[in-house]
């Protein structure tokens, strides 16, 4: 047994000789027998001392100390050679000799224990009735104190292994709480640091964009219309130069629109992950003319923001390569929430592909990686993974994987 047990079993324990003394003490003071007033004389100088020894060494003890086998061997000694003493003043004390039987294996290593048993047999079978003198009470106390022996010691043998593998198990279960807890916390700082360097990489990639094209095209624009301007007295230069100026702004409007579509998508903004995919997949399905289905496993939780928008970018980056590339009749996407991740499924029946050739040169006319890089690099800042299975006419099946964390961080 251990100091984390039940407290009231604990606390029982700790009382039990005390108690079981005291009543031992008072059945000896109400005894009217002859001879009785001088054993109680000679009995209450050794229930004192009884007393103080289990109140000295175990009752009034810590936790700790009951724990440490040298004190423990010492106190089951000097118990068990008082109550013997007892026991010889008035056989009524084998009531307080049986706590050896109680104690044995909660304080004693296993051998030890058993040891202190046998003791406690000895002691508790002989002295009351003397040392037997005939044949007959020798076999009878011979196999009282042996079958006493052998069954509470082999009971006392399982109960400690038990418990020691119980302790066993409540010490695996409290390392692996601490190592979770470790790891959720060591992955909620990794996230905090993706996140930071995702919005690191998002300002430059938003300043590549403004400076190499949302820029460039407003410039572009302005020295056209000067352009116009000075053309003013040749009707079909300046009216060349306006739409010179034209075109750039469409294609700076272009650039603008795409830029904020690289941001947190608006859908995300109006409805739960789960919602968001399945008005993705109506949409492109109605632009598309291929049936897709969406199907959510588990209990929906919000997400991180950035662990909706990887997966929901996930959902839009499959959709835009089955459109592209795979000639399907039908797609299926399946968002899966278990406890510690969430999974997006997306599946198509179209024409498949080898998947080594996402690690080697991207087919002409085609994004690397048939358009999965940027998806994959999205998936490793929020510490998600994307697996890809797919072969020649067999479709294709897309998973990104990330971590359950919620919104406040907690997984």
């Amino acid at each position: 047994m251990k100091s984390d047990e039940p407290v009231d079993l604990r606390r029982f324990l700790t009382l039990l000789p005390v108690v079981l003394l005291g009543a031992a003490t008072v059945l000896c003071a109400v005894q009217r027998e002859e001879g009785a007033a001088t054993a109680r004389v000679t009995v209450l100088p050794l229930v004192v001392v009884t007393a103080a020894w289990t109140l000295a060494m175990y009752t009034l003890r810590s936790p700790e100390w009951r724990g440490r086998t040298g004190p423990m061997l010492a106190y089951v000694a000097g118990q068990q050679v008082l109550a013997a003493l007892l026991m010889t003043q008035h056989p009524i004390f084998f009531v307080f000799a049986v706590t050896g039987f109680v104690q044995a294996y909660d304080l004693l290593p296993p051998r030890w224990a058993f040891v202190s048993v046998g003791v406690t047999s000895l002691t508790v079978n002989l002295l009351p009735g003397g040392v037997p003198d005939t044949s007959r009470r020798i076999a009878v106390a011979a196999a009282s104190v042996l079958l006493q022996t052998f069954l509470i010691g082999l009971f006392g043998n399982v109960s400690h292994r038990f418990n020691e593998r119980s302790e066993e198990r409540r010490r695996l279960v409290a390392e692996l709480e601490a190592v979770i807890a470790e790891n959720n916390g060591l992955h909620a700082q990794l996230l905090v640091q993706a996140r930071e360097a995702g919005i690191q990489d998002e300002r430059q990639r938003m300043a590549r964009e403004i400076h190499d094209t949302i820029a460039q095209g407003l410039a572009g624009i302005i020295t056209q219309l000067q352009a116009a301007e000075r053309a003013r007295p040749q009707p079909e230069r300046h009216e060349w130069h306006l739409g010179q100026a034209r075109e750039l702004a469409r294609e700076s409007l272009t650039a603008a629109r795409r830029s904020v579509a690289a941001l947190r998508p608006v859908e995300l903004e109006e409805a739960q992950l789960p919602n968001a995919i399945r008005d993705l997949a109506r949409r492109w399905s109605a632009r598309e003319g291929v049936p897709a289905s969406v199907e959510t496993t588990g209990d929906p939780v919000p997400l991180l923001t950035e662990i909706e928008v990887a997966l929901f970018r996930a959902a839009q980056e499959a959709l835009a390569n089955i459109a592209k590339h795979a000639a399907a009749g039908k797609v299926r996407l399946t968002i899966s929430y278990l406890e510690d991740t969430v999974m997006l499924d997306v599946h198509d029946d179209g024409v498949g592909f080898t998947v080594a050739d996402l690690d080697g040169p991207p087919p002409a006319g085609r994004d690397s990686g048939y358009g999965l890089d940027s998806l994959r690099r999205r998936l490793d800042r929020a510490l998600g993974t994307l697996t890809v299975e797919s072969a020649p006419g067999s479709g294709t099946a897309v998973n990104a994987s990330v971590p359950a964390i919620r919104r406040g961080g907690s997984a």
